[in-house]
């Protein structure tokens, strides 16, 4: 019996789920305010990756040299850069409207609130409409956090947002947390020539990866002229032509870090501002999250949440996944979310890759570990390309030998990660992963490698 459903938000997680129910033959309406990808199509992940994968060209044409190319003249035109950059966005941005037409999803531009558990009222830019709903699925997303003293402005203070649409580039860039949006967007802009610092609360980059691979990427910080001070909290700022922003240690050191932009990436919060949900007695928790069973239901029965809203971590192929079992909830199979692991790929300079549990990790769950690793440096593909920093690390059970986490940071290892997430998945084994024929030469021979080194076999490095 096809169900009415109505799908608040139309980003990773509710464009999934929506024209996944399509699919499944159920009358699908999607209600967003906004744009259709929601942020990480329009104002995140793939605009961000464009840029990125721009400056990591131009950085690429610096180095060629060294294989006897030499290009003179480069030049960056950033309002072509921009351009480019939005045409990607916007060819995606239309693919999800084409599937919203093919699959039958009515797409209603407006912002949403609940009236009750099957009424959603929608606010229109010409009116207002009612849609009356078997399920309704919350898939609203997230929003940039600022901290006080540094509110958005789009002029003096940027979000992820305008940093990924910028008019002109800033000589000097001052970038609030060293996370992975910060250090990604800082990376970029230093290799577009601004002189970036970056200051962090915490006692180093990218709080909660594993830190051998963070230390890799502190210095490439250091190599390519990035300041990076930690330990740190930013006060305020002042404009004095010049923008002079106060920042201070823990043991009390103050100093001022003049620049000509600054740009606050101190996290993101999940978005259910008039959302109506008192009217049905749902309450998000303190962190602004709604609280979901395996099944992704929240405490009313017929109302769902998925993506951002329902929890950590934050990214949009978690949140992709939950549309999915959301969509095969209300449709009457038996699903839940069983995830053993979620991948996460952070795109600085080198990248990092993570996934399953980290050593210290494994050790508070109890697990007597083994670790294996394998350097890039000693990988042909990744001496071809010139990339050679970096490593993959395995993590495992001294005792049964299952992968518990692989950590990775080097050449494209964002595209690496997806083997080391089956294998935890599937509850592989560093014997099975060692087994396996790697193609020659790539670079995912150093996963192999990296599983062979947890028994001290790897064979093109010496382990005692």
């Amino acid at each position: 019996m096809s169900s009415k459903i109505v799908v608040i938000g139309a980003g990773p997680a509710g464009y999934v789920c929506a024209i996944r129910l399509a699919q499944l033959g159920h009358q699908v309406t999607v209600v967003e305010k906004d744009y259709l990808g929601g942020t990480c199509l329009n104002v995140g992940c793939i605009p961000s990756k464009a840029m990125i994968a721009a400056g990591v060209l131009m950085d690429k044409v610096r180095r060629a040299a060294a294989m006897g190319i030499t290009v003179q003249g480069m030049n960056l035109d950033l309002s072509k850069l921009v351009e480019w950059k939005s045409s990607v966005v916007n060819r995606l941005t239309g693919g999800i409207g084409v599937l919203f037409k093919n699959h039958g999803v009515r797409h209603v531009i407006g912002e949403a609130a609940i009236t009750d558990a099957n009424t959603v009222r929608v606010k229109e830019p010409k009116g207002e409409q009612a849609l009356n709903a078997d399920y309704i699925v919350i898939a609203t997303g997230s929003v940039p956090s600022s901290i006080p003293g540094f509110d958005f402005d789009g002029k003096n203070v940027w979000s992820s947002t305008e940093a990924l649409a910028p008019e002109r580039l800033p000589e000097r860039l001052c970038v609030i947390g060293a996370g992975y949006i910060g250090l990604e967007l800082g990376m970029l802009y230093a290799k577009m020539g601004s002189k970036v610092t970056i200051v962090e609360f915490t006692d180093g980059a990218l709080p909660g990866q594993d830190r051998d691979c963070v230390k890799v990427v502190e210095r490439s910080l250091k190599k390519n002229k990035v300041r990076l001070i930690t330990k740190t909290t930013a006060k305020r700022y002042e404009n004095n032509g010049t923008l002079c922003v106060q920042i201070e240690s823990r043991d009390g050191k103050a100093e001022t870090v003049e620049c000509d932009q600054i740009l606050c990436t101190v996290g993101r919060r999940p978005y259910s501002d008039g959302l109506g949900l008192e009217n049905v007695g749902l309450k998000t928790d303190t962190q602004g999250f709604l609280s979901v069973d395996r099944q992704m239901r929240t405490s009313v029965a017929n109302i769902f949440a998925v993506g951002d809203i329902a929890g950590q971590p934050m990214l949009a192929h978690k949140g992709s996944k939950e549309g999915l079992v959301a969509a095969a909830v209300i449709a009457g199979q038996p699903e839940e979310y069983d995830a053993k692991c979620v991948p996460a790929v952070i795109f600085t300079a080198p990248e990092i890759a993570s996934v399953g549990l980290l050593e210290e990790q494994a050790k508070e769950a109890g697990h007597e570990i083994a670790v294996g690793q394998f350097p890039f440096a000693a990988s042909g593909r990744a001496l071809s390309l010139m990339e050679t920093e970096g490593f993959v690390k395995v993590v495992s059970d001294a005792r049964t030998d299952e992968v518990l986490g692989v950590h990775m940071v080097g050449p494209e290892v964002t595209e690496l990660i997806a083997e080391a997430t089956l294998a935890i998945e599937m509850g592989a084994t560093t014997e099975d992963i060692a087994r396996t024929i790697h193609a020659h030469p790539t670079l995912p021979e150093a996963v192999m490698e990296a599983a062979e080194a947890v028994h001290k076999m790897a064979v093109h490095i010496y382990q005692k």
